[in-house]
């Protein structure tokens, strides 16, 4: 897939078909990205499992944050990926070790790494890089009404 361009519909299928999502590298720290847009999407109706090593076992946003996404005792539909580019290939490999696999890996803005993102669509994720869900939902979701 060309990851330069993304068709609205794929967007919006995938902000209407995800109900479960692993935020990798949330933070409890409110001025930082994470934390808004996982107040976002919880506002939103979505379920946010928080994800950071360094945080496990307490909560974000009331929710219980998890040190890895192997740790989630639940069926993920969705992983959002706040981490450096040059990690998104060691987040494709914990990604492809779950069980059942999310269906949809999300790098937030300035997250992209072509080659992870193709392993991922190998084994039949859908992919979305650098973009944000707090900046696509309000447009996607309005065009569809």
């Amino acid at each position: 897939m060309n990851h330069d361009h993304y068709a609205d519909s794929y967007i919006r299928h995938i902000l209407k078909s995800v109900h479960t999502i692993a935020m990798l590298g949330a933070s409890p720290n409110d001025g930082r990205p994470s934390h808004g847009v996982m107040g976002f999407l919880l506002g939103k109706g979505y379920h946010v499992i928080p994800v950071n090593p360094g945080h496990a076992g307490k909560t974000i946003l009331g929710q219980t944050v998890y040190a890895h996404l192997a740790d989630i005792p639940e069926p993920i539909d969705m992983v959002d990926v706040f981490r450096a580019a040059n990690q998104l290939d060691a987040v494709v490999d914990e990604v492809l070790a779950l069980r059942p696999l999310p269906s949809v890996l999300w790098g937030q803005f300035t997250v992209r790494d072509d080659a992870a993102a193709a392993r991922a669509e190998a084994a039949g994720l859908q992919v979305v890089m650098d973009r944000c869900p707090v900046t696509e939902y309000p447009v996607l979701m309005l065009k569809a009404s």
